[in-house]
């Protein structure tokens, strides 16, 4: 249990032993140390409701509150704030327990399937920069959620179906036959932009494009070879940035649009006959009361388009329909621009409508802005196109290696190239990664190659300066026990056992700003201790139990970064 739980729980039943039984205990972690190292505030909430005086309805609360072996003070504040100081013998065993265990004492969560959806690219063109935010935000959440004992499905949830694939399987044709796929295909936003050219300049290759459409969605052997073809190419792509990134994406997570292509006429039916489906100029359409416009109309949720086409909205219908049928998920969190938010309100009121979504099963858009330019509009190159992501990666790994040669020229060029990827690509997720997801941001070479404030390049540069102590230590030993009585070591301590808390309350909120704070906080602390606490020049049991507070927080920074997806350095 986290320690914020544990005392929330107490300071519930003591709540409840002093006549509120139903007031929440509202802990929260101080804000400043002289305030403690928690703050319980439900007795305002709670005095108000029962009409007593705040303060001797506290006093009634610590009379009947055990926190013995968790705190060694607790105290009023104020109107009828509760101050609670952690004692530092607890404090020592959790530091003590996050050092003997890989998980660094965290206990598992009881056990949920968890999917997340991210990336989830359109394989005609690509990646670029707008896909960056999904990739990185969602490939922090799986592992956040696997770290806590989650089984955690990831999905790419491709865009591999639909009419402008006849159109590129035509064009792909024609340059197999002129011996020019090879090369058309390296570059697919050329690939895309040709063959869309083609489509609006030349009548008969847009009538070939539309008979390859029906060949395809008819199941043309031929055709559909030719297609997974181009899939397999896009998907190389992918790949490739995947791996750069960092991202644990790869083939097997992928299902894409295609997949769910047998089920849409199954689910149509399904809708007509639940009495969810009104044709309204053609369309197939649910209207939902739930979203109705100003003029009192219901908003209209097309499931088949005029002439029996589907669209995203019905794919995505079958998507949910396989993943609560077959997958049998209890969470689902898709990984998408904020600008989507309407889409899946409807897509999941519509889903819960039909009863392919119960109210057991959490599905949730994971909402995230968009990457801005210095002039605050979404960021792009000087023509007007957007970035792709292969280039901006490797912009970020070649300006960490020129920041790395200029702090540190006398190391090996091959030792730089390593350091200057881990860098590189940890700086650009960590810029996005600590920010509120919910928020635009302001993309800025200088600040998120930083080695001051709060960014990767500082944060691995905190864990190589821990690991340079231990390059010193040449007698650690890593059982001795942690002893802690300086302000500054208590300090680090608290912030170290809060680990727990914070991981847990990111997979709940899916927001990983949260633990970027935390890591920024620790690493913070973690410069306080080494001022006001010598480690290397103190003696006997002080030494050693400052030399398990410094590994306790290399550990912890090491599983932070990890679960945001950057790698650490033991030298930098």
């Amino acid at each position: 249990m986290t320690i914020q739980q544990l005392i929330n729980d107490r300071v519930a039943a003591a709540l409840a032993a002093a006549g509120a039984p139903d007031a929440p205990a509202v802990v929260q972690p101080a804000s400043k140390p002289e305030f403690g190292d928690y703050q319980a505030n439900g007795v305002m909430g709670a005095a108000k409701a029962l009409k007593t005086n705040p303060r001797v309805l506290a006093e009634q609360v610590i009379a009947k509150l055990d926190l013995a072996g968790i705190a060694d003070k607790v105290e009023i504040a104020g109107p009828g704030f509760i101050n609670i100081h952690l004692d530092p013998g607890f404090l020592a065993g959790r530091v003590e327990a996050a050092l003997a265990d890989d998980a660094l004492g965290i206990a598992k969560a009881a056990s949920q399937k968890v999917m997340v959806e991210y990336s989830s690219v359109n394989l005609a063109k690509e990646m670029h920069i707008g896909h960056l935010r999904g990739g990185i935000i969602g490939d922090a959440l799986v592992r956040v959620n696997s770290f806590i004992g989650h089984e955690v499905v990831r999905q790419n949830h491709v865009g591999d179906w639909g009419t402008q694939f006849g159109m590129l399987v035509a064009h792909m044709v024609e340059s197999l036959a002129a011996g020019e796929a090879d090369f058309e295909l390296k570059d697919l936003d050329v690939f895309y932009k040709h063959s869309k050219k083609r489509f609006d300049d030349d009548p008969a290759f847009a009538d070939l494009a539309r008979d390859y459409v029906v060949k395809l969605q008819s199941g043309d052997a031929e055709v559909l070879e030719l297609w997974h073809q181009f899939v397999a190419l896009s998907l190389a792509h992918c790949n490739a940035i995947y791996q750069k990134l960092g991202l644990l994406l790869n083939d097997g997570d992928v299902r894409g649009e295609s997949f769910y292509n047998d089920d849409l006429p199954v689910l149509v039916n399904e809708l007509r006959e639940k009495g969810l489906l009104t044709e309204d100029q053609g369309a197939q359409v649910v209207f939902l009361d739930e979203f109705k416009n100003k003029e009192g109309e219901p908003a209209a949720f097309i499931v088949q388009k005029q002439g029996g086409g589907y669209l995203y909205a019905t794919t995505d219908l079958g998507a949910i329909r396989f993943r609560v049928g077959t997958l049998g998920l209890d969470r689902a969190l898709y990984v998408v621009d904020s600008r989507q938010s309407l889409h899946f309100q409807q897509l999941f009121t519509t889903a819960r409508k039909a009863g392919w979504l119960p109210e057991s099963a959490d599905f949730e858009h994971i909402g995230h802005g968009t990457i801005m330019g210095p002039d605050g509009k979404p960021l792009k190159t000087r023509s007007g196109e957007n970035i792709k992501l292969v280039e901006l990666l490797d912009e970020a790994i070649s300006r960490a290696y020129q920041l790395v040669s200029s702090k540190n020229p006398d190391l090996a060029d091959a030792e730089r190239r390593q350091i200057a990827e881990a860098v590189g690509i940890g700086a650009l997720k960590y810029a996005d990664l600590s920010k509120s997801r919910n928020t635009d941001y302001i993309f800025d070479w200088d600040s998120m190659l930083s080695f001051e404030g709060n960014t990767a390049p500082y944060l691995q540069y905190a864990y190589t300066r821990v690991q340079s102590v231990f390059r010193k230590a040449d007698d650690f030993d890593p059982t001795a026990r942690v002893l802690i009585t300086e302000p500054a070591e208590k300090q680090l301590a608290v912030a170290l056992a809060q680990f727990e808390d914070v991981v847990f309350a990111v997979a709940d909120s899916s927001q990983p700003h949260h633990l970027c704070s935390y890591l920024y906080h620790v690493a913070t602390l973690f410069s306080r201790f080494y001022e006001a606490c010598p480690i290397l020049k103190s003696e006997g049991a002080v030494r050693q139990s400052r030399l398990q507070l410094a590994a306790a927080t290399a550990k912890t920074l090491k599983a932070g970064l990890g679960l945001l997806g950057i790698a650490v350095l033991e030298t930098m």
